[in-house]
This record gives C-alpha cells, sequence and structure tokens, in this order.
C-alpha cells in the first residue's frame, strides 16, 4: 500500500468515524475468508461497515475523527455504524456465532471509550425501528381492542334479530 493510499484511507475513516454512533474492535484470528464475509454481508444488510485495518491507520483515523484513544494491537477487525446499537449487535452475533475465532475487545460509543459489558447491554436493546413498532403496537392496541368490541355487539345483535 503506498503511502497516498495509506492518506486516502485515513482520509476516509475519519470522515466516516466522525458520523459514528458506535466503533466495535474485535479479535478475528482463526476465522476463514467464508465466515468474515458472513460477518461483513451482515453489517452491510444494515448500512454497517467492516474492515480489516492495520493498527496505526485505524488510530490515525480515530485521533484525527476526535474520539478517545484505543489500545489496538495484534489483529483488529473494526465494525462501525451510523446507530449506536446495530454495530455492536453485528459484533455480539458474530461472538456468539464464531466462539473460539471471534471475540469483542473494545470500543468507542458517541466518540468515549465503552468496556465490553456496556457493548453487550447494547446489543441487547431493541433498535429503533424495533422501538418504534412496539410503540404503534401500543397505540393500536385501544383501537383495536374497540373494533374487536364493537364487532362482537354487532354479531350479537345481529344473532338476536
Amino acid at each position: 500500500m503506498t503511502r497516498t493510499e495509506k492518506e486516502q484511507l485515513v482520509t476516509e475513516m475519519t470522515a466516516e468515524f466522525k458520523d459514528a454512533g458506535a466503533i466495535i474492535v474485535c479479535d478475528y484470528k482463526g476465522m476463514t475468508v467464508p465466515d468474515l464475509e458472513s460477518v461483513r454481508a451482515h453489517a452491510k444488510e444494515d448500512g454497517n461497515k467492516v474492515m480489516v485495518v492495520k493498527n496505526t491507520l485505524a488510530s490515525i483515523a480515530l485521533k484525527n475523527a476526535g474520539c478517545d484513544t484505543l489500545e489496538l494491537i495484534d489483529t483488529n477487525l473494526v465494525i462501525w455504524g451510523e446507530t449506536q446499537v446495530l454495530p455492536c449487535k453485528i459484533a455480539d452475533k458474530a461472538a456468539t456465532t464464531f466462539k473460539d475465532k471471534f471475540s469483542i475487545k473494545t470500543g468507542l460509543l458517541e466518540g468515549k471509550v465503552a468496556n465490553i459489558d456496556t457493548i453487550n447491554a447494547m446489543a441487547k436493546l431493541p433498535t429503533r425501528d424495533e422501538l418504534i413498532g412496539m410503540l404503534l403496537n401500543v397505540w393500536n392496541a385501544p383501537v383495536q381492542n374497540f373494533t374487536i368490541g364493537l364487532q362482537a355487539l354487532a354479531d350479537k345483535k345481529e344473532s338476536e334479530a
């Protein structure tokens, strides 16, 4: 990789890290290429990104983005996205699917260092779309119950007549 390519990669990652709600750093040692591709495909479905990056380039991009510094050692896979929950869910799912080969090391939530327990807790939370669906169900329940009651009353009146 030439110096120009490295500078361009750092510039791109810096811009994306500034907008990222969560950046999760994972260890992927021992994973096969198809396993990595399945993690990438799962992340891409939700509009998140997954990349194996050099530690130095990732550190520079994080510093330029104004994020807290992370100690990046060994091999790292970085998962990031605009929301806080989805990258955590992707990392957690990969960690449970590939138990011996994939593990969450650390991460950043809104640019601040988060421990593994926080990342795992975020992975258990519902996404924005799931929350909206729950809210709509709550709002819809009284109307639905009212219409069911009216239909039962109509059926009763019809059977009496």
